[in-house]
């Protein structure tokens, strides 16, 4: 009952402060009263229909509009797409995919078939746009780091990686307003009261006495700061074996960029944010890097998964492919869809135009015209990701039963 009541408290202080919930319509008029002198009360003005997030995003497109469609090795992208099929069978708009799918199992493997010519039958491109237009977005990259750990805390070993707190409430507001469909807080019970989570630096300090159990113990705190940015990872055991870990949850306070901090302090130039230049300040600063960290209150808590041959699973519950998965808004991107995404190579104007997966997201990745490109697992994957701040547009491929309407 108490954590009934705590969601509920939590719901309604959320209502006054989420910019996402209509205004409250002012009381309506008192109704006409019938008299001799007066006129005929006008009849009840309907309110306008709000169109769904999609219909706002995505406009019709043709296939000559995506450039480098017809050069991109499209057949490298079809295991990522059968993925996506599995994946979407479970979700709302599933059974709007169920034919393609379908048809997609069917034909998988037959001679002669191609993929290329597959999409082009069966789906439709759609533009995304960001909400006053503009087609052109930001893409950035993200990988599977490699960490050094240890099951026991030892010398060279001392940074903590965090499973799920006891105390962490995970509170689905739509269960009590359906208008806030995907709207969750997080926060723990302070006595009868439901208060926001530990940030970073609080966690920090309570050490031991946070109710979460430690899965390992790394040896880099920068290390372990992009782990939680990327939401997956592999340790390195002393042993030779590895530990593979995925996101588990996180503690509800908004993500702020260390590096877009150390370029608004002057200690970096914006070109020079990347990971790599991240990685040099905080090895020429080890004093001030607790400081540095802790200015981003959020904090990713992870949960050991089997390991695999296959890449981390995503958000849509399937495991990623490097270099043909991408992690999008899913306000605005349905999660699952094959997206072609137009953008350049990381620090380069070289085209990279290609066909990927909506199959992840991530609590920096807002808007439209929003992606975080997947490359991979491991070093040359994580100096491509750390590197990768371009300009991009995207255009999603849906069948005519996901169309937006």
């Amino acid at each position: 009952m108490r954590k009934i009541q705590a969601a509920l408290a939590a719901a309604a202080l959320l209502l006054t402060a989420c910019s996402t919930v209509p205004p409250t319509p002012s009381a309506p008029a008192p109704a006409c009263q019938p008299c001799a002198a007066c006129p005929a009360c006008p009849p009840p003005v309907a309110a306008p229909a709000v169109p769904p997030p999609f219909t706002r995003t995505l406009q019709p497109a043709a296939w000559s509009d995506l450039p480098g469609w017809t050069a991109d090795d499209v057949a490298a992208a079809w295991p990522a797409f059968l993925l996506s099929c599995r994946g979407v069978a479970s979700k709302p708009h599933g059974p709007a995919w169920k034919r393609v799918c379908d048809l997609a199992r069917a034909a998988d493997g037959k001679p002669g078939f191609d993929a290329r010519r597959f999409f082009e039958q069966h789906l439709q491109p759609y533009s995304v746009a960001n909400g006053g237009g503009a087609v052109d977005g930001m893409v950035t990259g993200y990988y599977e780091p490699l960490l050094r750990g240890s099951r026991t805390r030892a010398r060279g070993f001392e940074q903590p990686v965090r499973g799920v707190p006891d105390d962490l409430l995970t509170i689905d507001l739509s269960a009590v307003f359906p208008e806030l469909k995907d709207k969750r807080v997080r926060g723990r019970l302070e006595g009868n009261k439901v208060v926001p989570y530990w940030s970073r630096a609080e966690i920090a300090a309570r050490g031991e006495r946070l109710p979460a159990r430690t899965l390992l113990y790394v040896d880099d705190p920068v290390e372990l700061f992009f782990l939680q940015v990327q939401g997956s990872g592999r340790v390195k055991l002393p042993d030779g074996s590895l530990v593979r870990l995925n996101y588990g949850d996180q503690n509800g306070h908004p993500y702020q960029s260390i590096g877009r901090v150390l370029v608004d302090r002057g200690e970096l130039k914006l070109e020079e944010a990347s990971m790599q230049g991240i990685q040099a300040w905080a090895r020429a600063n080890p004093a001030r890097l607790d400081e540095l960290l802790n200015s981003n209150p959020s904090y990713v808590f992870f949960r050991e998964v089997p390991d695999s041959k296959g890449g981390p699973v995503g958000a849509l519950g399937v495991p990623l492919t490097a270099e043909r998965s991408i992690a999008v808004d899913p306000r605005s991107v349905p999660l699952g869809a094959p997206v072609f995404l137009a953008t350049t190579r990381p620090n380069s104007a070289q085209p990279m135009n290609r066909l990927v997966m909506a199959q992840d997201t991530g609590g920096a990745i807002k808007g439209a015209v929003r992606a975080d490109f997947f490359w991979g697992f491991g070093k040359e994957a994580g100096e491509q990701a750390g590197r990768m701040k371009q300009s991009g547009r995207m255009w999603v491929l849906l069948p005519p039963e996901a169309a937006p309407r």
